[in-house]
Order: C-alpha cells, then structure tokens, then sequence
C-alpha cells in the first residue's frame, strides 16, 4: 500500500521533479460508475451501458468509457500526493492523453505517476505529471496522460 507523498511546500515540491509516485490502492468501476458518467455526458454507447448486447460484443461485456477513466485522475492523485502551503490547487488541462487498454466493468484500477516539471506561473506553480493508470491482471495501461495543474500561493 502506497503512502501519500506531503510536499510541505512548492519549494519541494520543485525539488521533487523527476520522482516516481504510488501506486495508488485500488479503485473499483463498476456498472453504476458507467452508467451515471453516461448520464453526465450524453454517451449512452451500447458497449458502455447494454450489458446484454455488449456480452456479445468484442470485450465480452460492457467497459469503461475513456473519459470515464481519464476522470478518475482528480479521485486517484489524492491518493499520491498532496501540496501543503499553498491557497489552492486547480487543474489546468491535460497535454497528451491515451487509452492503450479497455476497462472492463468490474475491473479494479490505480494509478501511478511521475513528477515531469514545476514552473513559475503568475501567483504560483504549474505542475506537469506524467499519469499511468493499470488495471488490476492487465499488461497494458488502460490510460496514460499528462496533466497539467496549477497551485497557487
């Protein structure tokens, strides 16, 4: 079980460019996580929502959607880090985002991620993380992105 790594400050958090952080514990995604961000966002994909036709289909069940999965990022990078000192921490985008691997329904997922760069911005910091999410039994990444956040002071 990983721990969660406190950065007292953006100065070590500067210094920290480079480290590996996590994995994080295990997530669960279920059929009811699917169908309520189908809900959200007006995706309501048979392979994502109809159990029925997608037992059928090329993954032998409904998965995630991509997206879906890309939303965990803000639940899971709690679970690896955490900036002290300063006023607030927002996210500011994602540069580079993929989905090498499907979610089946049911799978557990955690995530894992390395410290890419902290630079000066206006009032604070942008921190640019380099994110791999793996699902439990899998070989390949079911998401790797690049995220970007901003802390400000």
């Amino acid at each position: 079980m990983a721990h969660v790594r406190v950065f007292a400050s953006v100065e070590e958090l500067r210094a920290a460019v480079g480290e590996d952080l996590g994995p994080s514990p295990w997530l669960p995604v279920e059929q009811k996580r699917v169908d309520l961000f189908a809900e959200a966002t007006g995706d309501h994909q048979w392979i994502h929502v109809d159990p029925e036709k997608a037992a059928r289909g090329p993954f032998g069940g409904t998965i995630a959607h991509g997206y879906l999965t890309l939303s965990l990022i803000p639940a899971l990078m709690p679970e690896l880090m955490r900036v002290e000192g300063v006023r607030m921490g927002v996210n500011y985008g994602v540069n580079k985002v993929r989905f090498p691997a499907p979610v089946p329904v049911g799978s557990h997922l955690r995530a894992s991620a390395r410290i890419s760069e902290v630079t000066e911005v206006d009032g604070g910091v942008q921190l640019v993380t380099q994110v791999t999410i793996e699902r439990e039994g899998g070989t390949k990444p079911v998401c790797v992105a690049e995220t970007v956040a901003r802390f400000y002071l």
